[in-house]
């Protein structure tokens, strides 16, 4: 497949809580996208402005399937509010009605999208199961589809996301591979959470498999298996099914907005 040059590519703009993509039907173009303009896509101040992209491609067995590429324009594991984002997406684009289950990397995913409005949607998507992690009384390793690590603290407003979320993700004692970073406080009966996220390299208004990770967490640390988490700027909402220390039939429960559709034309060659 040949590498789009001086060509305009159609787009959709979506935001899962305030985590936003660009979104590209590949069921309607065929084309790729080098590492140099997917990331020139997402820059805020050069190009569309997005925590990542997500190429909507077709699937032999399911109804499609989702690649998800972080901001750096690299690809990189599994997107949960990406997830619930391409479900609305599908959905608008007419590829699904409303119950789907698509391919992704970490595996199979279902989904259910429920129309509030011309923009608006909220989908609710299954998650893989957890079988195993790294535990104490202040923090949570695991792999929600991506690799987190889940810190505890109080007076989350006053953490330095960026700062003290790098010194993690890049310690290698921790991850060969870098890990995202979540801070999540329980504060007047509020589970409420802020990420770093590894590929954007920065703080982000939400992070589905990070809001999954500390669902969790907050389970093993408080109890329940019904669980309200507040991001940036929305509520997320995460149930399952737990026996004994395993995780099973997660959903991930929250808005997925429409923000607008648009036309890039790669001008230059970006290679």
């Amino acid at each position: 497949m040949e590498t789009l040059h001086n060509q305009n590519i159609i787009f959709s703009k979506y935001h899962g809580a305030g985590n936003d993509f660009i979104l590209i039907n590949r069921f309607k173009q065929d084309i790729s996208l080098s590492q140099k303009q997917i990331l020139q896509l997402c820059d805020r101040r050069l190009g569309v402005g997005a925590d990542g992209l997500i190429m909507l491609m077709p699937s032999l067995h399911y109804d499609f399937k989702m690649v998800y590429y972080n901001c750096d324009g690299k690809e990189s594991s599994f997107c949960g509010n990406g997830g619930r984002c391409i479900a609305a997406f599908a959905f608008q684009e007419g590829i699904i009605q409303h119950n789907t289950h698509y391919e992704a990397i970490d595996g199979i995913h279902s989904a259910e999208i429920t129309k509030i409005s011309d923009r608006e949607y909220y989908v609710l998507l299954g998650m893989k199961d957890i079988n195993s992690y790294i535990l104490d009384n202040n923090r949570l390793l695991i792999d929600t589809g991506s690799p987190h690590y889940v810190k505890k603290v109080e007076k989350l407003d006053n953490i330095d996301v960026k700062s003290i979320g790098s010194a993690i993700r890049y310690d290698k004692n921790i991850s060969i591979d870098g890990v995202n970073v979540d801070f999540l406080s329980f504060e007047n009966n509020t589970f409420r959470i802020r990420t770093y996220e590894r590929g954007v390299e920065d703080e982000t208004l939400a992070c589905g498999t990070g809001v999954t990770a500390s669902a969790i967490a907050a389970a093993l640390w408080y109890g329940g298996e019904n669980i309200n988490i507040f991001t940036r700027i929305a509520e997320l909402n995460v149930k399952f099914q737990r026996n004994g220390n395993k995780f099973k039939n997660i959903t991930l429960s929250g808005p997925a907005t429409h923000v607008f559709n648009g036309i890039y034309i790669f001008a230059t060659d970006n290679n």
